[in-house]
């Protein structure tokens, strides 16, 4: 792991409470993808014995927030990324440990075109949550949006 990657989930981790309390591991932080990975913490479990929806939701996010500050960290001086809206379907049941990898929707230049051109972009980021045999159990995709900075 490179210090940028590490810079990444540390500062996640320290920003995040939730990132923090449910011990996500940031793998891979890239502008192109982002590997976090859930540990099988008991206390975070649902009545199955796997990892509760609410966990695995906070990790497709925490994934999808680590791509976004990696593909747009440059830009934070002057805007702040936000979540927009999200969607999550359960696919298969989770057990285990459980890993969000995610990728940016949007060209990266795309969306910084449309900040410089004065417009709030918004842009998907898809993630794959899948157990450690490599199945899928869900997916998520979280719409971000790049807000300017108020020039006040």
């Amino acid at each position: 792991m490179s210090a940028d990657q590490m810079s990444i989930g540390e500062m996640l981790a320290a920003t995040v409470p939730m990132a923090r309390t449910l011990n996500l591991e940031f793998l891979e932080t890239t502008p192109e993808r982002a590997v976090v990975v859930l540990p099988d913490q008991g206390e975070y479990h649902n009545h199955v014995g796997g990892p509760h929806a609410g966990a695995m939701f906070t990790l497709g996010e925490s994934a999808s927030g680590a791509i976004v500050i990696a593909a747009f960290g440059a830009e934070l001086a002057r805007a702040v990324p936000l979540a927009v809206r999200a969607d999550i379907a359960y696919k298969k049941l989770a057990m285990g440990t459980v890993k969000a990898t995610a990728t940016l929707g949007r060209p990266v230049a795309d969306v910084v075109a449309e900040l410089d051109a004065g417009q709030r972009p918004e842009f998907p980021v898809a993630i794959a949550i899948t157990r450690e045999d490599g199945a899928v159990t869900g997916e998520m995709t979280v719409v971000w949006t790049l807000r300017p900075n108020d020039p006040k």
